[in-house]
């Protein structure tokens, strides 16, 4: 908000924000609350606006994908958003991620967090737990096991590829799922730092080894769409092409 607001002042708004005529020669704004609350911290007494004639369906579907195109947006806000559009306006994944631009796999990976158990939920929206863990979780055959695991990774700090191992291994008690000949092999803290966020961007497992002379990423993928998706996020301009 402050980058936006130096911006505001040094060159005005750039993109105009959205209203509809309510009566009374009075406005309600449908796009740009972010915009609108920059200005006013600016100073400005005027803004460019568009004034568009929309019903309540229209302008709600318009908030909803000015909310998705949010960038502190968190999974679980992102994943209800999707559900909203789906239930309000009985279109289907294809059709949303046509309209907004992403991939079919990235929106149905997302919906699936609101299927974990509502005190996971909070903790991915409050941030403790990543994205990358919530679909790890997921794996797990019931609530009870997903909020234990949970629990775990808080109190432990458990990776994200932790979390996966467990899941396979289907061995809630485990203390380190890594086998023997692997822990033999000491792995620096940054690389596994490095793997996790990956994993968390591209929402896939990532796994990053480091030889004597050289390194090497291997990402995986289930699909073609979601190797697609993959690429995408690595080259957001390869979507524009």
């Amino acid at each position: 908000m402050a980058e936006l607001v130096h911006s505001v002042k040094e060159i005005g708004l750039l993109q105009p924000i959205v209203v509809r005529r309510l009566e009374d020669d009075k406005y309600e704004l449908v796009m740009g609350e972010r915009r609108w609350r920059a200005t006013q911290e600016a100073g400005l007494e005027t803004i460019p606006a568009i004034v568009r004639d929309t019903s309540d369906d229209v302008m709600l579907r318009d908030a909803l994908l000015e909310n998705l195109h949010r960038s502190q947006l968190n999974p679980l806000e992102e994943a209800a958003a999707y559900q909203q559009m789906l239930d309000d306006f009985g279109c289907t994944q294809e059709v949303l991620a046509t309209r907004i631009g992403r991939s079919r796999p990235q929106i149905s990976n997302t919906l699936r967090l609101l299927k974990l158990p509502a005190s996971v939920q909070r903790r991915v929206a409050a941030g403790v737990l990543s994205a990358g863990h919530a679909r790890a979780l997921l794996g797990l055959p019931s609530g009870d096991a997903i909020e234990r695991l949970a629990q775990r990774i808080v109190a432990e700090g458990l990776s994200v590829r932790t979390v996966e191992e467990i899941v396979a291994l289907g061995d809630m008690s485990a203390e380190d799922p890594t086998p023997a000949r692997r822990r033999n092999k000491p792995v620096a803290p940054r690389l596994v730092d490095l793997a996790d966020r990956l994993s968390d961007r591209f929402e896939t497992r990532v796994k990053v080894d480091l030889g004597k002379t050289k390194g090497k990423i291997t990402v995986e993928f289930a699909s073609i769409d979601d190797l697609e998706r993959i690429v995408t996020l690595m080259d957001p301009n390869k979507q524009a092409e």
